[in-house]
């Protein structure tokens, strides 16, 4: 897989105190989504944001720039990334998620409420970053770094093949697949796929694509990649992936950045992705309808 290309990733330090506020950020994610604690959430970004103030302004006046409050400019007179500005559009992404609920449901009013807030986490960000910061940092890069090779087509069919293996293990033993509505006629089971499909779309943009790429330009890989993985698998702990899930969404979480490093391809990520949410939907659909699809699965 070719690797992803990074402006700063070859000179970045292995300790940085931008890793403080990076941290402070990334845990109202959890605030949010598992302790469900509005105001803690609050309170770790205003505390992410404010650290990141300082530490940009310390940086800065070991530098002795011209002005100490803006990111000093390299010697190409293109200026760093900015860590404030680039953890204030992860913060404005996971205040909008946090403004509903995340539990699965499938009646109208819930796929409109989930299409316009997820969308506007995406969205929103990303105007920030194209036309109010005007440094474009968010990026959806769909083909990355050209043509797939054989074991990244061998690894989608690896994923099925685990997926398969693992999931309605997961579901049907722990009892979570009753975190997502009965699907018990074709309307509701066509709105479970779309919702799935979705929803696993939606996450390869946000968490990947925005979180992860936005973190990758200031800390070595993979403490980008684990500072991402808090985000993603919190908001994956309310959606329904509980008891025992984090078992599985961490080291998923991680791949998925992993995936994206080596690949910068948007599309190949959002097709492994939508692989392991087809097994999903089918264990969901398998295990509020027995009978249904006996012989599929082991469990």
């Amino acid at each position: 897989m070719p690797a992803l290309s990074s402006t700063s990733a070859p000179t970045l330090r292995a300790w940085s105190w931008g890793l403080v506020p990076a941290l402070l950020v990334c845990l109202a994610a959890p605030a949010f989504f598992v302790a469900r604690v509005p105001w803690l959430g609050w309170l770790f970004l205003a505390a992410g944001l404010a650290v990141a103030l300082v530490v940009r302004r310390a940086d800065a006046a070991a530098a002795d720039p011209v002005d100490a409050g803006e990111p000093e400019a390299g010697a190409d007179g293109i200026r760093r990334p900015d860590l404030v500005r680039d953890l204030s559009l992860i913060a404005v992404g996971l205040l909008i998620v946090s403004a509903i609920p995340l539990k699965a449901e499938l009646d109208d009013i819930a796929i409109m409420r989930f299409t316009l807030v997820l969308g506007a986490a995406v969205a929103v960000p990303y105007v920030i970053s194209r036309w109010v910061y005007r440094d474009h940092a968010v990026r959806f890069p769909w083909r990355g770094g050209g043509r797939w090779t054989a074991f990244q087509w061998g690894w989608l069919a690896a994923v099925l093949v685990l997926g398969w293996l693992i999931l309605p293990f997961y579901f049907i033993t722990s009892g979570v697949y009753m975190n997502w509505p009965v699907v018990d006629t074709p309307d509701l089971i066509l709105r479970l796929f779309l919702g799935v499909g979705g929803v696993g779309i939606w996450d390869e943009l946000f968490f990947i694509c925005t979180c992860f790429a936005l973190l990758r330009r200031h800390f070595r890989f993979w403490q980008a990649n684990v500072l991402q993985a808090v985000v993603f698998v919190s908001f994956l702990w309310e959606l329904g992936y509980q008891a025992w899930g984090p078992v599985l969404t961490i080291p998923f979480a991680l791949l998925m950045g992993y995936i994206f490093m080596r690949t910068r391809s948007l599309a190949y990520v959002v097709t492994v992705h939508l692989l392991f949410d087809a097994v999903v939907f089918l264990v969901l659909v398998h295990a509020h309808n027995p009978g249904m699809l006996d012989g599929l699965f082991l469990v």
